[in-house]
């Protein structure tokens, strides 16, 4: 599959977080994450392994019990059902992947 970039095609997920799928095969999936400052992602736990890379911006992210001021350039892996959040202190943009793909991102 190949997409080329647009500004079409969020999704809000709530609270100032949208969310794109940039492509999914079989088993992964790359999804883009845009979030405005003061946005929060709630805890919660998936059986997904997560993988993100902070491409500008400024959050806050607990992963478990340990918690992690991350900036652009900065990268992170989840492993499934380990409960995670995020706070979001700036404007901020993620890419992450998930494997294996989340059908619940799917139209």
């Amino acid at each position: 599959m190949f997409r080329e970039q647009c500004m079409q095609g969020y999704r809000e997920v709530g609270g100032g977080i949208r969310i794109k799928v940039l492509t999914y095969e079989q088993t992964t999936m790359l999804v883009e994450f845009r979030m405005a400052a003061g946005a929060g992602l709630p805890g919660h736990a998936h059986p997904h392994e997560q993988s993100g890379y902070l491409v500008s911006g400024h959050i806050e992210l607990t992963i478990g019990d340990e918690v992690f001021d991350v900036h652009p350039g900065d990268a992170w892996t989840i492993s499934g059902d380990v409960p995670h959040q995020a706070r979001v202190i700036e404007d901020s943009v993620a890419i992450e992947v998930f494997s294996p793909l989340r059908e619940d991102f799917l139209d």
